[in-house]
């Protein structure tokens, strides 16, 4: 009897690492596809009716669709730190004028190290606007950080090639088109090999679930603004949407015909925003940088219909979850308005699907969901325990056809304030209302920081780019000031639900006092709880000797 346990015992230990494996190997893969300025309505799905995105719509059909996702910061920087950390800016403390980087302690938290630490073959192509390490983006930190790296820090720019050395090797000229053969040699061993790619492994090894990070760099301005209809280019790039009417967009205002600004003078400087976003000053100049963001977003599905094609050939597809969204909207002349970094809707609200082909059907849902959530979501599905320095929600649940209600307050906020002129906000809002708050703008104008570049032979960059540490104390006091008694000087209330398009402050209307009251009240502690109660875990960084 003894002798048969014994057995039994020793048959037990020797299948269980086989078991284990097994068990692993059902771990779904992941596919994290993140784009740039892409508003909420930059997709047939959601509503536009001259774009072009047949395989998202598909996809976004089949999927959990949030029609009510947002970004945490509309700026590309301090939302990506969000994205990969499932952190407020607040709390992580990284954006272009904070004089900071992330520390490597704060990394070793991130969804792609704790993803990789748990078994999965990791891989990020495309663009990292993220510093991370003592040095920023010169520290090698991120690099190293995945099994296969094929991405470049600052932008990927329309014609990759001509900026950046890793992408020199690819056959193809175009961004979508160059990422697009990185996505193939990472998940294709018989794919085409790539100088530029840095990666650990010959191949993807077939024992373990992968992640993929696919990050654009468009339909950014500063890529859109570069596209040069080249002969050689695709020709979604040349002609696509040019023999369309374009209508100007809903509450489109012209420069020359701006009456009263959106926000009081004194608090959006709006002469000195950054010249890149003047196309939207003038009707023909809009259009033309429209049809560039339609043709990009094209392409970009265009790749997601061949990378799904690649998946099924590969018999992958049966097990990898796909998750899309943008890191934030982007203004195209709406009230006069160009840019991002506020706290309005067409920046803040993106489109955000999670694709599961275990999934019987497609689920449509308006629960309050931000781009924090990502993070804690992957790791879940990945079966990887969630970080307790993450802020986010966990949305596996509604993956696995059990939806919830996510949060009763949504936060974001605004701390991108700077010589460019736009005004530090936050904002709370329900599914019907929206609260938001302004202070105080003391920057000095860019204007006048031009002058005297030109005046004392300065460099336009290090006038009005390069960040100094000593800004760092400043950037805190923008963090702090708030929680600890700073006044808003100005206010706003939408009503959601019936003026989609903030275009009526109700702030002073005494009918929805009560409203303004609760929201007011949340706000309190909303902002709290993005600040967290620890020191942010920060390394002090300038770009003063960066080339990005």
């Amino acid at each position: 009897m003894k002798a048969k346990v014994l057995l039994a015992s020793l048959f037990f230990f020797m299948i269980l690492p086989s078991k284990l494996l097994a068990q692993k190997n059902k771990r779904p893969n992941i596919i994290f596809i993140l784009t740039d300025d892409q508003s909420y309505g930059m997709m047939g799905y959601t509503g536009n009716k001259i774009i072009q995105t047949p395989n998202l719509d598909i996809l976004a059909k089949k999927s959990v669709f949030f029609t009510n996702a947002h970004v945490s910061s509309a700026i590309c920087t301090p939302s990506r730190v969000s994205i990969l950390l499932g952190q407020f800016e607040r709390k992580h403390s990284v954006n272009f004028n904070s004089a900071t980087s992330v520390s490597k302690e704060a990394w070793s938290e991130s969804y792609p190290v704790l993803m990789r630490n748990a078994g999965y073959y990791t891989a990020y192509i495309g663009k990292n606007h993220s510093p991370i390490g003592k040095n920023g983006y010169e520290s090698g930190l991120v690099e190293k950080s995945y099994d296969y790296w094929y991405a470049s820090h600052g932008g990927v720019y329309f014609y990759p090639k001509e900026k950046r050395a890793i992408y020199k090797d690819a056959i193809a000229n175009t961004q979508v088109e160059i990422l697009e053969e990185g996505v193939n040699q990472f998940l294709d061993p018989n794919a085409r090999r790539l100088k530029g790619a840095i990666s650990f492994l010959d191949s993807r090894p077939k024992d373990k679930p992968f992640l993929l990070n696919l990050m654009f760099n468009i339909p950014h301005g500063a890529t859109t603004s570069t596209m040069k209809q080249r002969p050689e280019d695709d020709e979604i790039y040349r002609s696509l949407y040019r023999d369309v009417e374009i209508p100007l967009p809903k509450n489109y205002i012209a420069k020359a015909d701006i009456k009263t600004p959106k926000l009081p003078a004194e608090i959006h400087h709006t002469k000195d925003r950054q010249t890149g976003y003047d196309y939207v000053d003038v009707p023909e100049t809009l259009r033309e940088r429209y049809i560039r963001q339609l043709q990009c977003i094209t392409g970009i599905d265009r790749l997601v219909g061949q990378l799904r094609k690649k998946l099924k050939k590969l018999k992958l597809d049966k097990n990898t979850i796909i998750i899309f969204t943008s890191d934030h909207g982007l203004f195209m002349g709406e009230y006069g308005l160009g840019g991002k970094a506020f706290c309005y809707e067409k920046t803040t609200h993106v489109p955000l699907f999670i694709y599961n082909p275990m999934q019987r059907k497609g689920i449509t849902s308006d629960a309050l969901v931000q781009t924090i959530d990502i993070a804690p979501t992957i790791l879940s599905l990945g079966g990887v325990k969630i970080s307790s320095a993450m802020q986010g929600k966990d949305l596996s649940g509604f993956v696995n056809d059990k939806p919830f209600k996510v949060r009763d307050y949504l936060y974001t906020e605004n701390l991108w304030s700077t010589t460019f002129g736009n005004p530090r906000c936050e904002s709370v809002q329900t599914k019907e209302w929206k609260y938001i708050r302004y202070y105080q703008n003391n920057n000095v104008s860019a204007i006048e920081k031009a002058k005297l570049a030109r005046q004392f032979n300065i460099s336009q960059r290090i006038m009005l780019y390069e960040v100094h540490p000593s800004q760092f104390a400043v950037y805190r006091s923008f963090v702090e000031g708030p929680i600890y008694g700073e006044k808003p000087v100005y206010e706003e209330l939408y009503h959601l639900t019936e003026d989609p398009n903030e275009t009526q402050n109700l702030i002073d209307n005494a009918e929805y006092k009560n409203v303004l009251k609760e929201l007011k009240s949340a706000w309190k502690i909303e902002i709290k709880n993005a600040r967290g109660t620890e020191k942010p875990k920060v390394d002090i960084y300038t770009n003063m000797n960066s080339n990005v």
